[in-house]
């Protein structure tokens, strides 16, 4: 059902309806697989359905969606908190007074001091905010009010030039960590567990968020090889592969001990899935047990360690776009920065002048 743009008597509470509604249908559509309470995700729902009072009441259906699954609400809700707080300070009297030069200066004062992933995630929640807006309302001659909200010339963001370039291993580093994994002294029953876990990101360069919602259903063995079914970012599948030598032993072993709910291949000793942070946190120990010293520790460094030696050896941006399974192929782009022969080219240019 379509609504006229500015469908309350006041501004702020027709902002507040537009959000509202925008956070309802994001909770609809956003991936559900770690949701561990249906029930209170219906609630809310019912709740932004039948509507809000105020900001607070949102946030804090928001953040009960957040802590019964819905884990990336946050990355749209946050943002538009903000920008709410922002446009009902100016003291608007239609929604048709906002444009995009307004949505630049709310960007530019309220995202100073956060990382260039934060910065873009906002951006996102603002182009895909008004883009909802825009075919959602309807005026009065049947057309829609359309912002087009694009930001494309919103500096907030660092250019080319100030990418920061994925932390990564060398092979050297790649030998030492492999090592550090086995003989690492990881208790008895979850030793096979987190050797299986750490490869497994290490040889396929899933994300720990794939890996730890992996399911027994999705490991198909094809003899010297194991096929992994993965469901990505948006729900999209993928297949990776990694070879039987790799993980065969702890695999067998960990199924000894495995007590999982729902078919899960990974769990605690309560049953239910890991955590992303433990993950990150076993990673960082067998690092410093390897002698290994990195920016950063955490465990999405094995998926760029993983990334970059794919494309420093195929020399194949796409192959590293399906593998990662990235949706674009501009996000796989950074990992040419490693290609040492390239490098070497350019190098070499001024080689024949004297």
């Amino acid at each position: 059902m379509k609504y006229p743009l500015d469908f309350k008597e006041n501004f702020n509470d027709t902002l507040l309806f537009w959000i509202e509604r925008y956070i309802r249908y994001k909770l609809t559509s956003l991936s559900n697989r770690q949701v561990k309470d249906q029930k209170t995700i219906a609630e809310v729902i019912e709740k932004l359905t039948k509507g809000v009072q105020n900001i607070e009441e949102l946030s804090n259906l928001s953040k009960k969606a957040r802590n019964a699954g819905i884990i990336g609400i946050n990355t749209y809700y946050k943002p538009l908190e903000k920008l709410y707080n922002y446009l009902t300070y100016l003291g608007l009297a239609s929604m048709k007074e906002i444009d995009e030069e307004m949505i630049i200066d709310f960007l530019t004062s309220s995202t100073g001091g956060l990382s260039d992933a934060t910065k873009k995630n906002y951006r996102i929640s603002m182009i895909n905010f008004f883009k909802y807006i825009d075919k959602q309302n309807i005026e009065n001659d049947g057309k829609s009010h359309v912002y087009g909200i694009e930001l494309k010339n919103w500096g907030g963001l660092r250019g080319k030039a100030g990418v920061k370039l994925p932390v990564y291993m060398t092979e050297d580093e790649i030998s030492k960590f492999l090592n550090s994994i086995e003989n690492y002294p990881f208790k008895q029953d979850i030793a096979a567990r987190n050797r299986l876990l750490i490869k497994i990101i290490l040889y396929t360069g899933i994300r720990v968020s794939e890996a730890i919602n992996l399911k027994i259903k999705d490991i198909i063995d094809e003899k010297d090889v194991y096929l992994l079914k993965i469901v990505g970012k948006g729900n999209k599948s993928r297949i990776v592969m990694i070879k039987s030598k790799h993980i065969n032993k702890d695999l067998q072993e960990w199924l000894l001990f495995r007590r999982c709910e729902n078919d899960f291949l990974f769990c605690n000793k309560k049953g239910t899935p890991l955590t992303q942070a433990y993950v990150s946190r076993i990673v960082e120990k067998i690092l410093i047990n390897a002698g290994i010293r990195k920016e950063k520790n955490g465990a999405h460094m094995l998926r760029h360690t993983f990334a970059t030696l794919l494309y420093i050896k195929s020399k194949d941006l796409v192959l590293v776009q399906e593998a990662l399974g990235h949706a674009s192929l501009d996000t796989s782009r950074i990992y040419t920065h490693f290609d040492k022969e390239r490098l070497k080219k350019a190098a070499s240019v001024m080689d024949d002048i004297k």
